[in-house]
């Protein structure tokens, strides 16, 4: 005999034996499991049983006692103790009842279905006697094998006492005990049965597995076993594993060859994945989900090391207005030039090993190592200068020229966070602290910031529904024509009278409405209000009828329903429209000059004057001035309150006046606040003049009056 064959036929035999031992192990753990499990249903069973018995005495015993406290309605009410102890002695006779108890509404015993009664007039004392006495319904209590059912009783509204009745429970006990012992015995015979079947199939099993073992072996299980070496490969992610080779044209040689092919297929795949995984389809830029593995690896590397990190957070200014007015497309395409420009920001001042990521929407993060021979905060400084330089350099986008900005939030690791989420949190904090102090700037992280934005969330939240609540108002400031002071209108100002902390400056409040989106509703509301009240203001004293001036946000600009708004507005309040003006910003303006131009040119078409405001705080005047057609220019506050003083604002705000008037505009002057300023602008023949000197804002009562 060969002695490799014999070899491998022990191999074999051992094998077939070991299943063997497993089979009868199997076997046994089966009986032993089925043991198992015909306990457990004896004991469900017992649950199953004792709850179903023990509900049947509640009926039953609920039942009983409702019937018994109908029957001793009357002789209680007629205090008929003979028909009360007949009641309960026939009561007392009923199978399992323990004891009756027939009780007053101080719960003394009137009868307890004895014949001399020897607890009569006794409290109860027992453990559910105050229970009983308090029940004002029928009330079921268990106590050891006792069940106690009892119930008040009434006549109308008057409580006469009540009845107990006490069920032993020891017959539920035996009745199931009996219904048990029978299940009990079908079970064990059920598993001896079901024992030999299994003993038979193993014995069956036994035989078949002895002949089978040789050809699958041969066949199927070294073949399968190459193939599952080979998955285990891939797992692990070596895609380079070796696939056994076959000639076989069956199953499973087919299977074979399919499997290198999946080899290569799930290799391309998890490439494509990774890079799909791990960067922003849309700029190419890492994603949220690699830029934070980076982040959580760096700071794992740097703890305990004294090494530093910088976290820039960047937020595109207004970049929804791109969105509501250009489309999603538009939006797209500023965001790959804005990851762009923050690449060469990045390349600009040589951050080494920087990481640049997108993390959604208008959001990008930048990670930055240390330089050699430079403070992080400094290194983190220039980048943050470079970003919003870079970053306010118009768009050309469609053909148009569009300045947005950044603001740009700065954390540094470990001085503002030791984790992950912490130094992002701080980040973000930041980047809206710039937003805040005018946007298009930079702000580092400071525990002040961080106290400043908690306060700002919470005007936030005061902020939402404060208009409903009655806490937002319009008051109005005269405006007055500046040669005879004859008052000729008003500008309407938004005033928040804060439960907590009183009033509450528009300076404070109108940024946070900004930030928060809230200023279109709150924007609309003032504009509807002051057209309502204006339309009821009666005529000036030379027949005229006064104009109110609404302040439109820079938000309100950019959104493509503030036509309909003041269209809306006129017709409900019937204003006409040459008696509303609007006044908007230089600076909202040059956000997006062609926009704005035809928006303005639209409301001008229907008869709403435009204003300009702050005029002379921008840039570039001269040429808004051409090619956003507006009615009036207001001259800022900043150029009138050192008019006296200052001969270059004196020389500024003549100009402004004489260059307005060559082009057929008015020119409103607003903070005059003392009699000489008013009297330089009149000498200068300004159009309109506002300010404390002359009134200060009214509330709408009180302008009223004076129009009157």
């Amino acid at each position: 005999m060969n002695p490799r064959r014999s070899s491998l036929q022990w191999r074999f035999g051992s094998a077939v034996a070991g299943l063997l031992l497993l089979m009868l192990i199997l076997t046994l753990a089966l009986w032993f499991r089925q043991t198992h499990d015909e306990r457990e249903t004896v004991e469900i069973a017992r649950q199953s049983t004792h709850a179903l018995l023990l509900q049947q005495l509640r009926d039953s015993g609920q039942a009983q006692v409702r019937q018994l406290a109908d029957a001793l309605t009357n002789p209680l009410y007629y205090f008929d103790l003979e028909d009360v102890g007949d009641q309960a002695r026939d009561a007392l006779r009923s199978p399992g009842v323990a004891y009756v108890l027939v009780y007053d509404p101080e719960g003394r015993i009137l009868h307890d279905g004895s014949g001399d009664i020897p607890a009569y007039g006794r409290p109860m004392r027992d453990a559910l006697a105050g229970k009983v006495v308090a029940a004002k319904a029928m009330l079921v209590q268990q106590t050891g094998a006792m069940l106690d059912v009892s119930s008040p009783i009434f006549v109308g509204d008057e409580r006469l006492g009540g009845v107990r009745i006490g069920y032993s429970m020891d017959a539920a006990a035996q009745s199931e005990e009996q219904t048990l012992l029978g299940l009990r015995e079908r079970l064990s015979s059920v598993n001896r049965i079901s024992l030999l079947w299994l003993l038979a199939m193993c014995a069956g099993l036994g035989v078949v597995c002895i002949l089978g073992a040789v050809a699958l072996q041969r066949m199927l299980v070294g073949p399968i076993q190459a193939l599952a070496d080979a998955a285990r490969e891939i797992e692990q992610g070596n895609f380079t594993a070796p696939i056994p080779a076959t000639r076989r044209d069956d199953e499973l040689g087919d299977l074979t060859r399919a499997f290198g092919h999946m080899r290569d297929s799930v290799a391309r795949h998890d490439r494509d994945m990774r890079r799909a995984a791990y960067s922003d389809a849309l700029t190419g830029l890492a994603n949220r989900l690699a830029f934070r593995t980076a982040l959580d690896q760096r700071l794992r590397e740097l703890h305990g090391t004294g090494g530093q990190l910088a976290l820039l957070f960047c937020d595109l200014d207004d970049f929804k207005s791109i969105n509501d007015t250009l489309g999603h497309e538009a939006g797209d395409d500023v965001l790959v030039q804005t990851a762009s420009r923050i690449e060469q920001a990045v390349n600009t001042i040589g951050a080494v090993g920087a990481l640049v990521a997108r993390l959604g929407g208008d959001e990008f993060v930048i990670l930055l190592e240390p330089t050699p021979g430079e403070a992080m905060d400094e290194i983190a400084t220039r980048l943050a200068e470079a970003l919003v330089q870079n970053l306010a350099s118009p768009l050309l986008l469609h053909g148009r020229r569009l300045v947005l900005g950044t603001s740009v939030g700065v954390a540094i690791f470990p001085d503002d966070a030791v984790n992950a989420s912490q130094l992002m949190k701080c980040g973000d904090i930041a980047m809206y602290q710039a937003k805040f102090a005018g946007k298009n700037c930079y702000r580092f992280y400071s525990r002040s910031v961080d106290e400043d934005a908690m306060r700002r969330l919470r005007l936030e939240q005061d902020l939402r529904g404060a208009w409903d609540r009655g806490e937002l108002s319009v008051v109005y400031q005269p405006i007055y024509r500046t040669h005879d002071r004859a008052l000729m209108g008003a500008e309407a100002l938004l005033r928040w009278a804060h439960p907590v902390e009183g009033a509450i400056s528009p300076d404070v409040f109108v940024p946070v409405a900004e930030q928060s989106g809230l200023i279109d509703e709150i924007g609309e509301r003032v504009l509807r209000t002051a057209c309502a009240e204006a339309a009821d203001w009666p005529r000036l004293a030379d027949g005229s009828r006064p104009f109110v001036s609404v302040n439109v946000s820079g938000r309100q600009l950019r959104n493509v329903g503030l036509f309909a708004q003041v269209v809306e507005a006129l017709q409900l309040s019937q204003l006409p429209a040459d008696r509303l003006h609007l006044e908007v910003t230089e600076t909202a303006v040059i956000r997006d000059v062609a926009h704005a131009a035809d928006l303005l040119s639209r409301l001008r078409n229907l008869g709403v004057r435009v204003w300009l405001d702050d005029f002379g705080t921008g840039y570039s005047s001269l040429n808004h001035l051409r090619r956003v057609q507006v009615d009036g220019l207001k001259i800022d506050r900043s150029f009138i309150v050192d008019l006296l003083d200052d001969a270059g604002d004196l020389a500024l705000t003549s100009a402004t006046m004489a260059m307005a008037h060559s082009l057929g505009i008015i020119v409103v002057a607003e903070g005059v606040e003392q009699r000489g300023q008013y009297d330089l602008l009149r000498e200068r023949q300004g159009d309109y003049v506002q300010g404390f000197w002359l009134s200060e804002p009214l509330a709408a009562a009180d302008f009223t009056r004076l129009l009157g």
